[in-house]
Parts: C-alpha cells; structure tokens; sequence
C-alpha cells in the first residue's frame, strides 16, 4: 500500500506548481480534487480498458443500451468508452483540451454526474486557456499518483481527500467550523452504535439500512459497513444512503462508493441539504450515524424549517428550534424522524457533537425543548465525552450520543456518562489541530464500557430525569423612597412619556402647534415641580402620590396617568428601609431590579426548596406563581441540560503557600542570574 501522506504531499505540490500565477488560490481545490477524483477512477479502469473498448466496438450498433454489458466488462458499476486515459491523452498534445472533453463524455452517466458536480468542464477551459491543460495531466498520469485501489486502499483515498480538503480551506481561511471526522472516531461510533447487536446481525440473510445524512466523503457509512462484514457477519446485506449538500465531497463520496462496487449504495447519496431537500423522504432506518457541522447557521432554509416546525409531530422538527447560528440539534431531529417503529426493530443512533447541544439555552428555549423530548421520551442511551484535539480543524471538545427506541431493560429510564477524556495517545506528527488519536485498545476499552453499564471512576449512570430542572421566578418587593428635589427633578427629562409631550404625530403647521403646546406642557409640569420641591423625604408612595396629586391639583394642572407615573420614576430612588410598595390589590409590587431564578432539581418540591434555599437570605422573597411551564402548567418552566464537568470535576486543593513561595525565590534567584549575564 503506499503512503497516503507521500501522495497528499505530491498532489499539493501539483497545485503549486502548475496553477500558481494563473488561479487564485482559492480557486485551487475546483481544480485539484476533480482532478484528483479523475485520476482514482482512470487507475480503477486502466486494467480493464481495452475489453470495454473491444466490446463497445462489437455490440454499438447492435444494441441500444449497452449499460449492463459494459459494467460486466469494467468490473465495476461505471465504465469509460473513450479511445483515451490520462496517458494517451499526452500523445496529442495539440488536441489535448478537445481529447480530454471527448474522454470526460465517454464516461458512464453516474461518472459524468460525479464530474459535474465538480464543474470540471469550467476548469479544464480555464486550464486550457492558461496552457496549464497538458502539464496538469502529465503530472497526475504519473506513476506517484497511481490510485489504483491495489495501492491505495478507500481508506486511504477518504484520508487523501479529507487532508486535501482540509488544507485547501485552512490556506484559504474558509468554513472554520467544517471538519472531517478521524477515522478512529468514526470506529468508536460504529462499535457503541452496533454494541449488542451482533447475534441478530449474524442472522442468515439479514438486511439493514443505515443512513449518515451529513455523509461528507462517506466515511462514517463505510466504516459501518465494513466492520458489520468483516466483524460479524460477512454474508450480511447492509445498504449504504447518504446525503451530502457539498458538491466536491458529495462527489468524491458517490466516486468512492462506485469505485467500491456498489452502485445501489452509490445511487443512495443524494446532494443538497438534509433539511429542506430530504434526499430519502418517508424511509426510515436501521441505524444512523453522523457528525454535522458544527456552529453552521441554518439562516438559509429558515422558511422551510420553520414551516416544517409549525406541523407539529408530521414534521421533522417538533421538539423545538435551536438557536439559528448551529444546527447540530436539527440533524438530530432529522435523525430521529427517519426511525423505525419499535415494533419493526427499531433503530440505533450515534451522533457526535460539541458541548453546545448539551447544555446551550435556558429552560424553555429550543435547545433545552430538544434534550428534554429526547429524554422524556427515554430515547438517550449514552453520552461520551471525547478527548480534546481530535479533529482536523478543530481543538474543541466533542462529545457521541448513542440513542435509541429499543434499550435494554436495564437501560430504561438511565442515562449513561461515559468520561473518555483521557483516553488517547498523543500523535507523532500533528494534523493541523490534530494531536490526539484514540488507540485500537482504547476503542475497545470505552466500547467495554458501554456495554459493561457499571459505574466506575469514569462512568456514571443517572435517571433520565436527573438532568431536568424548573426554573423558578423568584421576586422582591419594591421599596422606594420619594423627594421633590432639583437633583430628581432633573431626571424627568430623561422618562419617555415625559418626552413624548414634545413629540408630534402631524405633520406642517398642525405638527409644529402640537410641538409647542406639548414644550408648554413639560414647562408646566417643571415649573409645579420646582415651587413644591423641599427636603422632605417620604417613604410611603401611596402617601407621596396623595401629595403629589393635590400640589398639581392646587396649580390648576391635570395629570394624565403616563406622566404621574413618569414623574414618581424621577423622584424615587431604591431604599432597602422603605416599606413595600403596593399594589392596586393591595399586594407587595415587585422590583424587576431584585428579579432573580432558581433551577429547582426537577424530583424536588419548588416550594420546599424555595423555604430551605432561599427564604434564609431574603426573608420578604416568594415564587411568581404567574410564570408556569407551558407544557405540564405547573409552577416555574422546566429546563434540561448535562453539565459533564458537574458529574466528573474532582476538586484539585492549591498548593502550600511554602511551596509557591519557593518556587517565587527559585524563579528570582534565576532571573537576577540572567540579568547579570546580559550586564556582563
């Protein structure tokens, strides 16, 4: 096998070499990975070329869809009827440009779709137009860049394209937040996702469908499938389909899948976006898997989403709607539609995410509306929290939910944290912000544990409901004190509907009389104000209002109710002596400035922990009965999250001050030595 790295390293070396002064960087990954794609399917075909041309030339005219023959000669589900490949395209350089079109049309028409996908037409006319057309194909016709699968594996070639893919976007700056999943994950995921179904997988004739709908280069989908072939049961029927909205990695995964074999698993991956295009509408699935992007804004299809939010349980997203900058939650919704009923065998999930999904937004926001569907509904079987830089493009923490509608009885009603943040080795050589790798023995190790299902140092198992809290309102009374003094007089201005006096609805002279008779009216309002201003302060507002009201009623003004209460804003200020302001019903008025919230554990009384937890501080506090959850209608909103850091922090004590201290004096001792050497 060769070095995947070795070609990577050639291949990039090609962009440089052949494109630099005549394409902007940023244009190199239209060219390359085509070309890349192009050159994988050319060694693929080479062995067989001449059969399929001697055949083509004897059934052409005898046979009107020769489709089927001509795969059976290729070996493969695509097949190419050109006189030409990438070497015989080198015989005619004058012709070249016109030789590799007539070589691009005499692809099967799933290659053909690859190939456009790619835009390859625009880039071989660029290419052409730059004279860069012959050196191109001359360097990928060499033997370094053989990819013939007996060289290079499909795991090697999903590595080619991800480094490539990878490194395009880093030079260029673009889609930080898109990532390609190590292979090694992609192992753990299958392992947890298939953990205990082995004995039914090894069934005679057994069919299973399994669906990545954020596929990428296919990856996920083929790892599946070839650890249930060559693990469990190598007879097994497992049906590929994917859905991939990016062009170039949806076509590098539909040319790997061809080039596999398969062209009904080929067929399965659909392009454009899993949400407002469904490329497999009304199937449902055995097993899912996927790592959507991360932190990608789902702004452009937010009429579809919403509009498939407002059906309810007949659409894809009725648990709720997360924030709009990350859609990682709506894949998972996506997910879960696409489910079989338990009756029919139900369906296993794996899904691997950032914290975000986790604990992101309050009780009754979008996010904490989904955790709490998926664990109400006892659909979460584990959550493992990964190791931090594992990732190509990325450092951050990741963790895998495995979910499913058909738990073992011993999995019912429980919620498994598994803590696999150390389980790695550090890698020899990084790959971009990849430092990390999980081991083989690791892999097995944290699979152990999942189907173990026994607490230890680094898993926890809790009740599905340990995660959910009511957060409730709790308030304080407003106490205020009250003075006509120029200080506060001073503020009205700053109060709207004082403001508003001035403020004209009309226009021309009917505004301008509207103006001038409201600047008449705060003059008037300032001028009551500033003849009753003294150093009296008064604690008691319905007292204060009383005296207020007969003062503007003694100057002959009337108030309206928007001004009074304007005016009692500028003249009050927060006194914690003051005695509560009441209401119209003679009730305690509450300060929205002392609002505060509570998360009450959801298995605990609200006013059992309001009288332990709260009443000692704040004695004159109570709940706002008012603000209840819309769902169950009882007193304060119910929330979900998991706080990972919460269930494994292990309390670390600080050091000895004699220790820091020496430490101080070591490092002192040291730097006076630098000093005096520098000074030397």
């Amino acid at each position: 096998m060769a070095d995947f790295q070795h070609i990577t390293s050639f291949i990039w070396t090609v962009a440089d070499d052949v494109l630099r002064d005549d394409f902007k960087r940023s244009k190199y990954p239209d060219v390359i990975l085509p070309f890349t794609v192009l050159a994988r399917i050319d060694c693929v075909l080479a062995p067989t070329k001449e059969n399929v041309l001697k055949k083509y030339t004897e059934l052409k005219d005898e046979i009107q869809n020769l489709d089927g023959v001509l795969k059976h000669e290729s070996g493969y589900a695509f097949y190419n009827v050109s006189k030409y490949d990438f070497k015989r395209l080198l015989d005619d350089p004058a012709n070249i440009h016109k030789n590799l079109i007539d070589y691009i049309n005499g692809f099967s028409e799933n290659v053909r779709d690859i190939l456009d996908r790619f835009k390859i037409r625009n880039s071989i006319q660029a290419l052409h137009e730059k004279g860069s057309l012959y050196l191109l194909i001359q360097k990928f016709a060499s033997d370094t860049v053989n990819l013939h699968p007996d060289r290079v594996s499909s795991h090697q070639m999903g590595y080619i394209f991800e480094e490539l893919i990878r490194k395009f976007n880093e030079q260029n700056n673009e889609n930080p937040g898109e990532h390609f999943t190590p292979r090694e994950v992609i192992k753990l995921m299958v392992n947890l996702m298939l953990a205990g179904d082995a004995d039914m997988l090894a069934h005679n004739h057994i069919i299973k469908t399994v669906l990545d709908p954020a596929c990428g280069t296919g990856g996920m989908l083929s790892v599946t499938k070839e650890h249930i072939i060559s693990e469990i049961n190598p007879n097994a029927d497992i049906r590929l389909f994917g859905q991939e909205t990016n062009d170039e990695t949806y076509a590098v995964c539909k040319s790997d899948m061809l080039i596999k074999g398969d062209d009904r698993d080929a067929d399965n991956i659909k392009p454009d976006s899993s949400f407002s295009r469904d490329g497999h509408p009304g199937m449902k699935f055995d097993y899912m898997i996927c790592n959507p992007p991360y932190g990608k804004s789902w702004k452009k299809e937010e009429d579809f989403i919403k509009a498939e939010f407002e059906r309810g349980t007949a659409g894809r997203f009725e648990a709720g709607l997360p924030r709009i900058s990350d859609g990682q939650l709506l894949f998972l919704q996506h997910m879960l539609a696409k489910r079989k009923a338990t009756e029919d065998g139900g369906s296993r999930i794996a899904i691997v995410m950032n914290g975000s999904p986790l604990f992101t937004g309050d009780a009754g926001s979008g996010e904490s509306e989904i955790r709490r569907w998926v664990l109400e509904n006892d659909w979460l079987e584990a959550i493992v929290a990964l190791p931090g830089q594992l990732f190509y493009n990325t450092g951050i923490s990741t963790y895998i939910w495995v979910l499913s509608n058909r738990k073992e009885e011993r999995r019912k009603g429980k919620v498994q944290l598994i803590d696999a943040t150390n389980c790695y080795v550090k890698m020899r050589k990084s790959l971009g912000d990849k430092r990390h790798e999980i081991a083989d023995e690791q892999i097995r190790e944290i699979t152990g544990l999942f189907q173990t299902f026994e607490e230890s140092k680094i898993v926890k198992i809790f009740d599905a409901t340990e995660f959910g809290y009511r957060k409730i309102t709790v308030e304080r009374p407003l106490r205020l004190n009250f003075r006509i003094s120029p200080e506060r007089i001073e503020r009205l201005s700053g109060e709207g509907a004082f403001e508003r006096l001035s403020a004209s609805k009309k226009k021309g002279n009917a505004g301008a009389a509207e103006v001038a008779e409201g600047r008449r009216q705060q003059d008037l309002v300032l001028s009551v104000l500033r003849e009753m201003a003294g150093d009296e302060v008064y604690i008691d507002r319905q007292k204060f209002e009383k005296v207020l009201t007969a003062g503007f009623k003694k100057r002959g003004v009337k108030l309206d109710t928007a001004v009074k209460k304007a005016i009692l804003s500028a003249l009050s200020e927060r006194d914690e002596t003051a005695p509560a302001c009441l209401d119209a019903k003679g009730m305690p008025e509450a300060d929205p400035a002392l609002r505060d919230t509570e998360n009450v554990p959801l298995a605990e009384s609200v006013y059992e922990y309001f009288e332990r937890e709260v009443l000692p501080h704040v004695p004159d506090a109570w709940i706002n009965e008012s603000v209840t959850d819309p769902k169950d209608g009882q007193v304060g909103k119910v929330g979900y999250e998991i706080n990972f850091n919460r269930y494994f922090y292990t309390y670390t004590p600080p050091r000895p001050l004699e220790e820091i201290e020496a430490e101080i004096k070591s490092l002192e001792v040291e730097i006076l030595g630098m000093v005096r050497e520098m000074m030397e």
